[in-house]
Parts: C-alpha cells; sequence; structure tokens
C-alpha cells in the first residue's frame, strides 16, 4: 500500500499500456484487452505514445520492457507506455479519457489515422510498367 502514498504525478503511479493490449492479431489469453474489432494491426509503442501526447495525457515509453506474454523478442515488439490518468488533485487530466479502458479504445481508434499509417509507399507502380507479365523481347519459334 506503499504507493497510494505517492502522488499522482509519479510516474510509477501512472498506467502500463503494452501494444499487445490493442494488438487485433492477438487473443484475448495472448494479452489483448479490448475487442478485436476495435484493434490495430502490429501497434508500436511510440505510435500509442503519439496519440496519447495528442490527447493531452503525459505519455513516457519505456522501451527496455517486455510484455511478459509476448513470445517474440524482437525489438519491434517491445516498449511499453506509462500513461498519467489523474492530477495531483485526483481529478482525471482529461475528462472523456479518465479510465484505463478509455485510453486503450481511444488509442486503438486513432493509430489508424497516424501519417506514418496512411503513407503509401513510393514503388507501387512498378507491375503497372512491366507490361505483358514480363513477356518483352521473346519471338515464337516457327
Amino acid at each position: 500500500m506503499a504507493h497510494l502514498n505517492k502522488s499522482h504525478l509519479d510516474p510509477t503511479r501512472f498506467i502500463c499500456i503494452y501494444p499487445a493490449y490493442i494488438n487485433n492479431k492477438k487473443t484475448i489469453a495472448e494479452g489483448r484487452r479490448i475487442p478485436a474489432e476495435k484493434g490495430v494491426q502490429n501497434p508500436t509503442c511510440t505510435e500509442i505514445a503519439d496519440v496519447c501526447r495528442a490527447n493531452k495525457l503525459n505519455a513516457i515509453v519505456e522501451a527496455d520492457k517486455m510484455y511478459t506474454r509476448e513470445p517474440n523478442r524482437d525489438a519491434q515488439f517491445r516498449g511499453r507506455v506509462r500513461v498519467q490518468l489523474k492530477n495531483e488533485d485526483g481529478s482525471p487530466c482529461v475528462d472523456k479519457l479518465s479510465s484505463r479502458k478509455a485510453v486503450m479504445l481511444r488509442v486503438a481508434e486513432e493509430i489508424p489515422k497516424l501519417k506514418t499509417r496512411t503513407q503509401k509507399t513510393g514503388g507501387s507502380d512498378q507491375n503497372v510498367q512491366q507490361g505483358e507479365g514480363g513477356k518483352k523481347g521473346k519471338k515464337k519459334k516457327k
């Protein structure tokens, strides 16, 4: 109960959000905490932090942390985000985002709208220029 003596401004009192919590590719047993249809495909901790900061929440990325249920140890799946929900007096920082679940749902809703997710790759027109399946220059034998 020592954590109750700490201020709401102490980062150890912030909630933790792991990317697995909102990943629609995960099952509930693998750690997903929101409905799959509301989840995001393979979110990163930096995307989560960007959305939290855009919603005026204090977010801290802890890149060296790992979710315990994550079997893959790649750098892509590392990290967690600590988010401050309450001010020092105990009132919510953002009224509409006063719970852990509300924050996770908002983050999952806004990650697909990020510029990094909406930008198209430039090399998609290569197949159009090639023509008839790459059969240029071949002549039929008579």
